[in-house]
């Protein structure tokens, strides 16, 4: 008997060790991910780096599911940039052009307005209510790359959560 019940502890230890590992990689995982994410904050200047397009709005230039990089700069935002902006209200991040800059020189303020690709007009009915001009503080970042249809994982997990739950 003395021999099964050592072979029964020795696979309960084993067991219990292999669990530890498990949760210590997956820690070690989603730890690195952390790094990685605040690492390309800081080098990018921005609040998010990489962002999804969601909509065919941008199309043909970004096609829903491209990712985009972002890089933000205290640089003056000109007509003719592609910004990925966010609107008090809403939580999904908007990819449109810059159409119009307006600046004022005696308050370093700057107005913008926006539009997509595939939009007949510009971006007004999606700012918020009243909203005419976008300020600096609504650009999250200028366009300075994309990969095609590698974001395509996040729409369908965010728009099929019964494929997620089964992930």
């Amino acid at each position: 008997m003395g021999m099964i019940e050592d072979a029964v502890s020795a696979i309960k230890a084993t067991n219990i060790r292999h669990i530890a590992l498990q949760a210590i990689s997956l820690g070690m995982i989603v730890m690195s991910a952390l790094i990685i994410w605040k690492g390309l904050m800081c080098f990018t200047g921005s609040e998010s780096p990489v962002v999804v397009v969601l909509t065919g709005s941008m199309e043909p230039g970004f096609r829903r599911g491209d990712i985009i990089f972002l890089h933000m700069s205290k640089a003056p935002i000109r007509a003719g940039e592609i910004v990925v902006f966010h609107v008090d209200g809403r939580d999904t991040p908007i990819v449109h052009w810059v159409i119009t800059v307006h600046e004022r020189a005696e308050t370093n303020e700057v107005e913008v307005l926006t539009k997509g690709d595939n939009n007949l007009r510009d971006g007004r009915g999606l700012y918020a209510h009243g909203q005419m001009w976008l300020q600096r503080h609504h650009i999250m970042g200028w366009s300075v790359g994309f990969l095609p249809y590698l974001g395509w994982v996040t729409i369908i997990m965010t728009e099929k959560p019964y494929i997620q739950i089964n992930f």
